[in-house]
Order: structure tokens, then sequence, then C-alpha cells
């Protein structure tokens, strides 16, 4: 007899086995493809970083050179390259041509790398008589310059001729040495001392080895032959760096090249090579790059000048740059050759003279000149003793010092702007004009009785006097400076302890705070580099080397030219915060136009008709992109996502998820299609669930008008803002469980959270993760809600980072009953701190709202010691 009962039971039980066996296979299948995922989300917060940290550097204070640039931009092509193959992973394939997308922004952003600037043009050897300033591209500015005090100023400049940047090029090419410079830099780290040292001394001997062209000699011997001529036989020669962006308003590159003077024929060509090589000194590298300077960029000229037999020489400033004002003219001089005064070797004369009254002398400070700096009969310069009777005499008479003044005047007016003149004073009285530059001046604020009136009595006063170089007040640990050996040490964010403002000390300047030396004037090349780099800088201390100890922490108040031992509070609530060096640089344009190919989001809404393979103008959007059409394809295409495996979460929580579960994660015999918490059974994510659900969220927090207006321009510029709920771009939030494990990632509001923790018996793998991103207000408010989660999550022992508005906090090998506190902390966090940028205007803020938080979470996790 047919079992009719047995068979219906037998084909209900078969359907129900079938069914299980769809679900587990259509699980498996979900979990292949989720790994793929999670290593897709891994490469993504990757990229995401990179991109970060480039858009950092083109906001920040601190130098990045072009290996900077590469290095990141490599990163990103590498990275996402395996992100697009993930993509294929997911999707069997089906996204191969969306290499070819990414392949065609790439070759734009390669594009920007390998700009080069246009070959030199012209003669190799020109004559000073037929140079003007509108010939800087070709000598330089500092010949250039000269070339129009003598032809249009009609001053007196001596005789001589520039080999051009043209010639520098020829010698380049010809002698194979660009491709060979260009191996060793390429990656040079210029805040490696050691390595920049090492990398200067290879290039500076490659170009010293590597002979001129025959062409290129002859032309400047024949220049030397008609300069002998037009002076005289016997001329001994200067020869001076005047390489193209030396000498220009933005940089001055003052004392980081060579100078060679009283050269004879003979010594001619190597002289010229000593200097194209000082383009690789290690002072040259690092202020380039600080600076921002493309190596390719700058071509060495030379100037070569008849020598001038000095009896004195001198700089003078056309402005003071350490007054407001700048209605004073400022003039130092020593006897002999004016090279003493540059480098800061000999104390100088100073002579100081009022700018609105042609003649008045105002100040004049006459120094004891025991040493004077002198041409050797034969060849080079030598140190002569100055005689008993001329040590404390004037270098220059009132007279000489008023028509040195009324030089400097007529130059400025001339050029437009404040000058930097380097002058010499010949047997016959004449004044001879061997430099005229821009000027960077800077203006100082003495410190106001109420400020010095507010530093504690038993602040000990280390010294007190010098020269005000370049203004400012700055605290740090001090750090004497005499060796090579020194610089190789010399730590960042230290105070720079000095006998002689040397020019090669220079190249620390970028990791100093201060710089303090026992010798030097206003006029020096350090301290002009000292005011480019907007560092305070005391020099002319006589004692500062013998006073100061390395490791003491000290202030430099160089307004004041005061050191104070600790750290003098109140004088520092005026410093000004240094901004980049780089700004406007070629370095710095390179960055800003490689990141219009990489930052800008442009894939804006899911559902729109430009969300499409080729709707991808950048990199971002590639990630963009990627990112949905793996979460359409995990979740929602071939597994049916709503309906077999995904349920809905139903809870008082304004947050929409999706709940998988991949194994344990559900309690037993569940059966419906949607899920409440009593229905979860993940350990972890009941944890995280605890921190969300401990306080009810009060909801936007009442917004300022600066915060209104900061979120409505960030929300019309910054396409990267999307709708909020209800939109046609608010999607899902996708929700992964097993017993032990989940992955969340959630947009609330504008920002974006993505928690994921593993918690099991084996302490070696149990492990938090939590990444934070994102928000309606302009970058500050969002870095600041980024500094109020930080705060706390440090409170918590969590191991961070923080690049801008991102967060990535880690916890691991803890046991799971630690790492459940925590995720409750988390869970709190991302539901409280939502549109918390909107009001975060100040750190004050941020401090009320971190205390205020940590009260709740106190309730309901113990806080740490």
């Amino acid at each position: 007899m047919f079992d009719i009962k047995g068979y219906f039971k037998r084909r209900a039980e078969g359907k129900m086995q079938k069914t299980e066996q769809e679900r587990n296979a259509i699980r498996l299948a979900f979990t292949n493809r989720y790994l793929n995922f999670k290593t897709l989300l891994s490469l993504n917060d990757k990229v995401l970083e990179i991109i970060n940290e480039m858009e950092e550097a083109l906001m920040g204070s601190r130098s990045f050179g072009m290996a900077f640039i590469r290095a990141h931009c490599t990163a990103l092509s590498v990275n996402l390259y395996k992100i697009i193959q993930n993509l294929n992973e997911i999707t069997d394939q089906r996204n191969q041509a969306f290499l070819g997308v990414f392949d065609g922004i790439w070759a734009r952003i390669d594009q920007e790398l390998k700009k080069k600037k246009k070959a030199s043009q012209g003669a190799w050897v020109l004559s000073l008589e037929a140079v003007t300033k509108e010939m800087a591209d070709q000598t330089g500015n500092k010949m250039a310059h000269l070339g129009e005090v003598k032809n249009r100023l009609g001053l007196s400049v001596p005789d001589g001729f520039v080999i051009t940047a043209a010639a520098y090029e020829f010698f380049m090419e010809k002698s194979a040495l660009q491709e060979e410079i260009n191996r060793r830099i390429q990656f040079l780290d210029p805040n490696d001392i050691a390595q920049l040292h090492e990398t200067s001394a290879e290039i500076q001997k490659l170009i010293g080895q590597a002979p001129l062209p025959t062409p290129l000699e002859d032309a400047i011997l024949s220049a030397y032959r008609d300069l002998r001529i037009k002076v005289g036989e016997g001329v001994r020669v200067s020869l001076r760096s005047s390489a193209l962006g030396e000498d220009s308003q933005e940089a001055s590159f003052a004392g980081q090249y060579r100078s060679v003077l009283n050269v004879s024929p003979e010594f001619l060509i190597l002289s010229y090579k000593e200097i194209v090589a000082s383009k690789y000194s290690v002072p040259a590298m690092a202020y380039r790059f600080n600076m921002g300077f493309l190596d390719e960029d700058i071509m060495m000229g030379v100037g070569c000048m008849s020598m001038v037999p000095a009896t004195a020489a001198g700089v003078m400033y056309s402005a003071d740059p350490g007054d407001s004002f700048h209605d004073s003219i400022v003039i130092n001089a020593v006897w002999g050759l004016g090279k003493a005064v540059v480098d800061g070797s000999f104390t100088p004369d100073l002579y100081v003279l009022d700018k609105k009254g042609p003649g008045i002398l105002l100040k004049k400070d006459i120094a004891k000149k025991e040493k004077k700096i002198i041409c050797h009969a034969e060849e080079g310069t030598f140190i002569e003793e100055v005689k008993e009777q001329e040590r404390e005499a004037p270098a220059l008479s009132d007279e000489q010092a008023r028509r040195l003044a009324g030089i400097a005047m007529r130059l400025e007016k001339h050029f437009g702007t404040p000058q930097d003149i380097e002058w010499a004073l010949d047997p016959d009285g004449t004044v001879w004009i061997l430099q005229s530059r821009p000027l960077m001046v800077l203006g100082k604020e003495k410190a106001g009785e109420e400020v010095q009136s507010s530093l504690p009595m038993d602040l000990l006063k280390l010294l007190e006097g010098g020269i005000t170089a370049s203004p400012g007040v700055a605290y740090g640990p001090a750090f004497l400076v005499e060796t090579t050996v020194d610089m190789l040490q010399f730590p960042l964010g230290g105070v720079l302890v000095a006998r002689n403002p040397l020019p090669q000390w220079a190249a620390l300047l970028n990791n100093a705070v201060a710089l303090v030396t026992d010798q030097g004037a206003l006029t020096g090349h350090l301290a002009a580099v000292a005011r480019e780099f907007k560092i305070p800088a005391l020099m002319g201390t006589s004692t500062a080397f013998r006073t100061i100890q390395t490791g003491d922490m000290i202030t430099v108040d160089a307004d004041g030219q005061k050191v104070y031992a600790g750290k003098a509070a109140a004088l520092l609530a005026r410093a000004v915060e240094r901004s980049s060096l780089m700004k406007g640089s070629p370095v710095y344009h390179t960055l800003e136009e490689v990141l219009k190919h990489i930052a800008p989001l442009h894939l804006t809404d899911p559902e729109g008709p430009h969300f499409t393979p080729e709707g991808c103008q950048t990199l971002h959007d590639i990630i963009r992109y990627v990112h949905e059409m793996a979460l359409r394809e995990l979740f929602e295409k071939e597994i049916s996502f709503s309906e077999k495996v995904a349920k809905k979460l139903v809870s008082n929580v304004p947050m929409p998820l999706w709940v998988l579960d991949l194994e344990g994660g559900v309690r037993d015999g569940f059966n419906g299609n949607t899920l409440r918490i009593e229905d979860i059974t993940s350990a972890p994510l009941l944890a995280l669930w605890a921190g969300i659900t401990a306080f009810p969220w009060k909801g936007p927090p009442p917004v300022d008008t600066k915060g209104f207006l900061s979120i409505l321009a960030e929300s019309t510029m910054d396409p990267t803002l999307e709708g909020g709920p209800g939109s046609t771009q608010a999607g899902k939030d996708y929700l992964i469980v097993s017993r032990d494990f989940f992955h969340l990632s959630t947009k609330l509001g504008f920002h974006f959270s993505t928690v994921e923790a593993f918690l099991g018996d084996r302490v070696a793998e149990n492990y938090v993760w939590f990444y934070f991103k994102g928000g309606a207000a302009d970058r500050q408010r969002k870095e600041q809600r980024s500094n109020l989660i930080k705060t706390i999550l440090e409170r918590f022992h969590f191991w961070i980072q923080m690049k801008g508005d991102m967060i990535s906090a880690r916890l691991e090998r803890q046991e799971k009953d630690y790492l459940a506190e925590r995720l409750k902390v988390l869970g709190y966090i991302i539901l409280h701190t939502r549109q918390l940028d909107m009001v975060l205007s100040d750190p004050g803020r941020v401090r009320w709202y971190v205390e205020e938080m940590l009260k709740e979470l106190s309730t309901i996790v113990e806080l740490p010691n």
C-alpha cells in the first residue's frame, strides 16, 4: 500500500534539505566573495590613507620633494591595480575592461610627473656689457641684475662675462652626467643628513672628474682673453654662481653655492667646474628640497668678473628686514674683502642711516677688527692681521656710508623692491657693486611690557644682547654644532647653537626651531636663509656657545635679544606658526596638479547616469565605483541577498542594517525575514550594540552660524558629500556576523565608520579594528572631531593612526572580555559623534565634549587610569 503520508513527508524533507543545501551553497559562495571583498576594503583604506597623506603634505608646513610625490603615486598605482583585480575576482572577471579606465587616468598623472623644463637657448658665453635683467633665463638673476646695474643705471660694476645656463646644459649632456645624477637623487631623502653628505660627495666628484667639452672650454678662455685685453695683463677674476632661480624674490639661495675669488687663467676651467659642482653641495640640495625647487629647473650660470682690490667691503640692505616700517638702511663693513661679512666669520662695523632724511646717521657701532681677508699675490685669498692702529678704526667714513646709502636707495627705486647689495671700495674710493638682489623683509614686534612682566621671576636669563637676524620666539632643546658629525646628529625641533653662522648650517634649518650664534650679522648669508625659513635667529651673542649646553631646554626670544633657560610660556604664546616654505614652488605645483587627477570625487550618486566606468575622472572615482560594484555583486546580484541570505535588522537605532550570518551569529532555528537584536548571538556585535544603545542619541547638535556656513560651503564645494537617508544615494549598511566575528560598514550622516572584531578563546587571534572618516563641515571642524575620537580612544589604550580627519584604531592579542569592553566604547562613539563636526569650532569645545562623553562612558565601562 502506497504510504501517501510518508511520501509527502519525504518530499517536504527533501525540499527542506535542498533548500538548506542551497542556503549553504549561497553562504559558501558569499564567504569566498566576502574574503575578496575584505581584501578590497583593506586595499581601499590603504589607498585613501595615501591620498590623505598627499593632501596633508599640500596643506602642511613640512617640506616634501619629488621623491615623496613619485613614491606615493607609485603606491597608489600598485594598490589600485590590486583593487581592480580584486573586483574581477568578485565579478568573475567581468570588469577587465576597467583597467583601461585606470590606465587613462594614470597616463595623465604620469604626464605631470614627467614634465620637463625647456632647454636653455642662446650663447654659451655673454659679455656683461650685453646683459640686462630681461636675460635672467639665460644668465641667472644675479648676473642679469648686475648687467642691469652696469648698463642701464651706469653704476660701477666690474667688467666680465657670464657662462650661461645653455653652457651648463651642454656640459651636462656631452659629459653624460645628468642621467647619473638623476639616478642618485631620485629617491634621496634630504632630511637624512648622512645620505645627503654621501650623495653630495659622489655627485661633486663626478662633475669634478668630467672633462669640459672642448668647444665650451675654448669659448670660456676666449672670453677671458677679451677681458684681459680690456682690463689689462694679469687680471685675476672672481667666479660666482648665478643659477636660474637664485637671487629671486622667492628664494635667495644665499651662500648655498660656491664662489671662487682671485682666480688666474690657469685655474679658470677648474673653478668653473667647482661652482657647477656646488649645485650639489649639502646645503644647496637641502635648500632646494625645502623650498620646493625641481633639480632639473636649476641650471647653473656662472659670472666671471675682474677682481676689485678692495680696501673695505661689505653688504648693505636698503631696508632693515627686522623693522616693521623698513625706513632705515643697514650697512655692514669690514677691512679687505666682503667674504668675512657674508659668511659671518668676522664681526663687522654697523651703520644705520635714515631713509627719510638721507645722510642722517642713526647708529654706528665700530667693531674691533683684528683680521681681514685679502687677495693673495699669486692665487686665491688669505687672512691677514689688521694693523694695530686700524683695528678699532671705522672701515667707512661717515661720508662714505652716506654715499653707499644713496646708492642703496637708487637701486631699490630702480628694481622696485628692497635690495640686498654687496659692495667693495677700492683704493681710489670708487664704490663697486658686486650684487643687488631682492631682500626678504620681515617685521618684528618687540615684546610688550605686559609680556615681559608676566614671565616667571625664577626664569633664568642665559644671555642678553646680539642682533635680531630673523624675528620670532621658539622653544626647544639646544644642540651645539661645530662639525659635520654634529650635523649628522642634529635633532628635529632643536635649537641650533654655533660659534659662526656658516652657510653650511643652512642644511639644518628646516629641522631647527631657532638659531643662535656667537658671531654674525644681519646681512650674512645664514641670516638671510633663516628669514626665508621663518625661524627666529639671534646672532652676534659672543657667549652662546660657552653658555648653553647641548640638551638644555631653552626659549629663544630673537625679538627681545634674549635666551631663557626653560619654557617662557608668555613669550611663546606670541609665536607665529611656520607656514609652508613650498607654497607656489614647482614641486608644490606638481603635487597640486597630480592631485587633480587623484583626489576629487565626481561619482556621488550610485543611481545617477554617470555612475559608470567611463564616468571615472580620478583615482578617487575609481575607488568609489569599485567599492559600489563590489557591494552590489556581493549583496544584491547573484546571491539574491535580500530574499535568501540577508535579513533586515529592526531597531530604534538610526542605522538601516542588513545582516548576513556566516555561521552561528543568529540564534538557531530563526526563520524570519527581519531580525531583532534579541535574535543576534554574535558576542562581539552584542558588545558593540551595548555601547550604541547605552544612551539615546540626542539628535543633531545646535549649530552656530559659522558652523552652518561651514557645512553649507563644504556641501556646495565638496562633491564627496552624499545625501542622507531618504535620498537616492542613501543605500544600505551591511553587517556580517558569526559567533565570534562581525564586520560593520556604516554611513551615518556624512561620516563613514567601519568596525571589525574577532573575539575567540585564542588570545593571539583576537582583535578590534575601527576606521572613521568624513563629515559635513570644513576640514578644520572634521579634524577637531577626529581629535575628539582620538583622545577618547587613547584613554582606552587603542593604537591609533590619524591623518587629517581619518582615524584608524586597533587593539589585538587581548582577552575577549577586555576587547568586549572596548567595543562598547566604539559603539558609543559611532552613534554619539554623529554630526558633531558641526559644532567643534575650537579645541576648547573638543575638551568639553571629551569630558562629557567620558562621564557617560564611565557608567558602562571602567575608565583606565
